[in-house]
């Protein structure tokens, strides 16, 4: 999972470029959704298993944060990264380095 074409600056992309590095966002994102359907799929059968067999003893929330905290990394990783860590911080902290934001 690697958006480096991300962060490079859009005007010297190349068309191409751009192609790829937008296919390999939309493979992060169907990878991202899988994931989603699959921890909801499988922790909704934990939720349920758990209500059947033993209600007195709530197991499923385990399972649920320890997944949970998984999904939200990967969550970041795929949408968070453009965000926090796109070509607009790039660029400022290019300045930064180079002593260009006095």
């Amino acid at each position: 999972m690697n958006s480096a074409n991300f962060t490079r600056e859009p005007l010297t992309m190349n068309l191409e470029e751009k192609r790829a590095a937008a296919r390999q966002q939309i493979e992060e994102e169907r990878g991202f959704y899988t994931h989603l359907i699959t921890f909801v799929l499988v922790n909704a059968f934990l939720i349920a298993l758990n209500l059947w067999k033993s209600p007195n003893h709530l197991w499923f929330f385990w399972p649920l944060l320890g997944w949970g905290i998984g999904l939200a990394s990967h969550a970041f990783n795929v949408f968070g990264k453009r965000r926090f860590l796109g070509e607009k911080w790039e660029a400022r902290r290019m300045k930064q380095l180079m002593g260009e934001d006095e």
